[in-house]
């Protein structure tokens, strides 16, 4: 018995420096994986170095890892672009203009990246309230537009405060109109604001990713074959409650079944 419990006091200071060895290889460990993190610097210099597959996985390492913005998915549609994946750079300036329409640098490299592609969209005629409402809401990002309407709501309630504690007749008139002026302003910038946030959160277009497809008349290979589209083209998603097939619409309203496979959501 004594020299049992005498075998455990031995074991005692032996056990202590195994856990504190593996307390220093977890330290070690730890400390390099944070070394191994990529900075957005790195990734920036990749790029400008031209090794742009390595800008990608960094880009895409920050997206995954700590967040997405319009910044990254431009600058990975930049990456994209430059290795000449025309249908990638599209997908991620039309992911980077969801989150900022209002950044004239992703309209131009979208655009841009448009030219490389096989089809050739023409612009369909809107009703003029609509291309009003479209050009409104591109002014600013959706962090913009909530920021615009805490700002005039809170004006208003100043206005109404002035109204109805004022004794000037004069005052408390051009306290009302003003106040229900900038109330009005409130509601529609409060309009865009959501309108942007359900945009980014309802995800309803897509980017062909196949060189071409075959758009089908039914959610079947067997299916009539209407048109061809291909890469890059920009489609909206109607139905997607099959397991293989989607059906989509285009621009100028045709519409067709094609394989999930072959596009991406924005």
């Amino acid at each position: 018995m004594k020299k049992i419990l005498a075998l455990v006091l031995m074991m005692v200071p032996v056990l202590g420096m195994a856990q504190e060895n593996d307390g220093m290889m977890s330290l070690v460990a730890d400390s390099a994986r944070i070394d191994a993190v990529p900075t957005l610097a790195e990734a920036d210099s990749a790029y400008i170095q031209g090794d742009y597959l390595k800008a990608i996985s960094m880009y895409e390492w920050f997206i995954e890892n700590q967040g997405s913005n319009a910044t990254l998915y431009m600058n990975l549609g930049n990456c994209w672009l430059k290795r000449d994946e025309v249908a990638r750079a599209i997908l991620n300036y039309e992911r980077a203009y969801l989150m900022d329409p209002s950044d004239p640098d992703i309209r131009f490299n979208l655009e841009l990246a448009r030219t490389k592609t096989v089809d050739k969209v023409s612009q369909v005629n809107e009703l003029f309230i609509v291309a009003w409402f479209k050009k409104l809401l591109a002014l600013l990002d959706v962090n913009g537009w909530a920021v615009l309407t805490v700002m005039l709501f809170a004006l208003t309630i100043l206005l109404i405060g002035l109204f109805l504690f004022s004794k000037k007749t004069g005052m408390r008139k051009i306290s009302f109109s003003f106040s229900a002026f900038f109330l009005l302003l409130s509601i529609l910038s409060f309009i865009f604001a959501t309108t942007q946030m359900g945009n980014i959160r309802n995800r309803d277009t897509a980017i062909i990713m196949s060189p071409s497809v075959t758009v089908k008349s039914t959610p079947s290979g067997a299916g009539t074959d209407l048109f061809i589209i291909h890469e890059g083209r920009k489609v909206k998603i109607l139905d997607s409650s099959m397991k293989e097939w989607v059906e989509i619409r285009l621009e100028d309203g045709n519409t067709g079944w094609i394989p999930v496979n072959a596009m991406e959501i924005i």
